[in-house]
């Protein structure tokens, strides 16, 4: 069904279970296409012992060049971008499909929705700790906790795991090189599908992976994303994400109204200007 993207940077043991989750955990088959940077922990040599379709750098290339190069690999029409440090539970790409199968276009953009072990305010996500490692996650209470979990789909899906389909990736280019290593990049590939037509941005209430929470970006020089965002298409991003996105609210419908012309929206759209103008 989907062609999964896997970029990981010397993060062995979470993308062994990373993968483990996919295998055991799927409803469909898909194709594992990972992206190795480095890989000098021994990923690279388990990847090809593996069989998995890979690429490979011999450095850190960032997000934005590995999901493009894994992303030439892709058989399916389906092309979902997921992180090593992240574990899919059980039905979570079956949920996705039913979605799919609601929808009446190719141009979309869907997410899983994230279990995530500390709060960090983000009202997409479900928190609950269940380890921040491979030697402290707690999978068997995670299995036994799923049924309590009902939330709700939401809108303003950007972040992985992030399913489009493949002709839609293409065409709009893929992740942006210029917000390499990759902070805000997936901002800006939202903002791409949005200006293509796009208006489905939709996080799956019933599609859950558990997310350790940043095991690669706590390891790179950040790019100023926001500020790249920001003189890109001349809007900050919390705008973006509050009118145009409304991440976070409830998806009551399919697709997304253009934002409402208030008072509110104006004056935030001026300050926009306004830092873009000064920063």
């Amino acid at each position: 069904m989907f062609s999964i993207l896997i970029p990981t940077w010397n993060n062995l043991a979470l993308l062994k279970l990373c993968v483990r989750s996919i295998e055991q955990n799927s409803a469909y088959p898909h194709q594992i296409i990972i992206h190795v940077n480095d890989g000098s922990d021994g990923t690279l040599d388990w990847v090809r012992e593996r069989q998995y379709a890979y690429t490979y750098s011999e450095q850190n290339i960032g997000i934005c060049f590995a999901v493009n190069e894994a992303a030439m690999h892709a058989t399916f029409d389906y092309i979902l971008y997921l992180n090593d440090d992240m574990y899919c539970c059980p039905n979570w790409d079956s949920a996705l499909v039913n979605k799919l199968k609601t929808l009446d276009s190719e141009l979309f953009m869907l997410s899983g929705t994230m279990i995530e072990p500390t709060e960090s305010g983000n009202p997409c996500v479900i928190v609950r700790d269940y380890g921040r490692d491979t030697d402290t996650f707690t999978e068997s209470q995670l299995l036994a906790d799923l049924p309590n979990f009902h939330k709700p789909d939401w809108y303003g899906s950007t972040w992985p795991p992030t399913l489009v389909h493949a002709k839609w990736w293409f065409k709009v280019g893929g992740y942006s090189s210029e917000f390499s290593p990759g902070m805000s990049s997936d901002n800006d590939f939202a903002m791409k599908l949005w200006h293509a037509g796009c208006r489905t941005f939709i996080g799956v209430g019933a599609s859950l992976v558990y997310h350790f929470q940043s095991k690669s970006t706590g390891k790179v020089k950040r790019n100023d994303g926001g500020k790249q965002f920001l003189h890109k298409w001349g809007v900050r991003q919390s705008v973006f994400n509050r009118y145009y996105l409304r991440r976070g609210d409830i998806a009551e419908a399919v697709t997304l109204a253009e934002p409402e012309n208030t008072a509110e929206y104006r004056w935030a759209m001026i300050r926009s200007e306004i830092k873009r103008r000064i920063g």
